[in-house]
């Protein structure tokens, strides 16, 4: 069985949406490459010398910890790229909220072929439940409110596209995926400029047509400066809830506004009160616990 080809359901504050299932053809790079480094020039070594090659086994996937899950055709791949022969079944969707004890998946085939891929199944599986997990934390903190919380391009080298994934399966949704999909002006773009007004006058000279841009401020000065040229988006950076609330107040909804700095679970319903559209946090990629998930017979 394979959800791979679906859309999944999941739900994001609160609602049930879908959550759209990444191609094979994007994932299957990832995982032949975690599998030639694991399996190296010789294989699996250990379960050559111990199990013989015909024996069979089935094993389950059993969450650790209570999370949010990421990862099931990564995990999936890991097993059938090694052996075809694999038979893979989810228990629960991407984007499931997960108890310790609870099965994710059921994997039957040559017992070999289930011990040489585990490895790269479980660190796929539990990273980028790790990431969705830490999405669901602030997604969860703010479901009172309309703010949506996003993430950045501060992802794993080569794991952007599933990381991003793993966000929108933990009710999160994605800023630009590179540098060539939106313009974003930030701090030191404004520096080398000079001002706000000649970093966008700048931008507006060569400006593609269809793409978006946003300009970070960290002062209602430069905010106020950014008002005079409005462009589609607003970056508040590191402003205090009251001064991103009188910031929200000036733009007057004529851009769409993003708070970011240290959002926390702690920090962002707060952010959120004060009414921007998105908090942004980079840790929920590049420092997001792993999920604890193991494979169990």
């Amino acid at each position: 069985m394979t959800l791979s080809t679906t859309t999944r359901p999941t739900r994001d504050r609160g609602r049930v949406t879908t959550l759209t299932a990444l191609p094979d053809l994007l994932l299957e790079p990832l995982v032949r490459a975690a599998l030639e480094e694991d399996l190296g020039r010789a294989g699996d070594l250990t379960s050559t010398a111990v199990i013989p090659a015909d024996d069979e086994a089935a094993f389950r996937i059993t969450a650790r910890d209570h999370g949010t899950l990421a990862g099931l055709d990564l995990a999936r791949l890991s097993f059938t790229l090694l052996d075809p022969r694999v038979r893979f079944t989810p228990l629960v969707p991407d984007g499931a909220r997960v108890a310790p004890g609870e099965a994710v998946a059921r994997v039957d085939g040559t017992a070999r072929s289930l011990l040489s891929a585990e490895r790269v199944a479980l660190n796929f599986l539990g990273h980028l439940s790790g990431v969705a997990t830490a999405t669901a934390t602030i997604a969860d903190a703010i479901a009172h409110t309309t703010t949506r919380v996003c993430c950045t391009r501060k992802t794993t080298p080569g794991l952007r596209t599933v990381e991003k994934y793993a966000v929108r399966a933990g009710g999160g949704v994605n800023h630009r995926f590179g540098l060539d999909d939106a313009i974003l002006v930030k701090d030191n773009h404004i520096a080398v400029a000079g001002s706000v007004t000649e970093a966008v006058r700048r931008v507006r000279q060569s400006l593609p047509h269809l793409v978006a841009v946003e300009v970070e401020v960290d002062s209602l000065a430069q905010l106020e400066e950014l008002l005079e040229h409005p462009v589609d988006a607003v970056l508040l950076d590191n402003m205090s809830p009251e001064t991103t609330a009188e910031a929200v107040r000036m733009v007057a909804g004529r851009m769409v506004t993003e708070a970011s700095g240290r959002i926390t679970a702690q920090t962002a319903p707060a952010l959120a009160e004060a009414g921007v559209d998105l908090v942004s946090a980079g840790w929920i990629t590049h420092s997001a616990p792993v999920l604890d998930l193991g494979l169990d017979a």
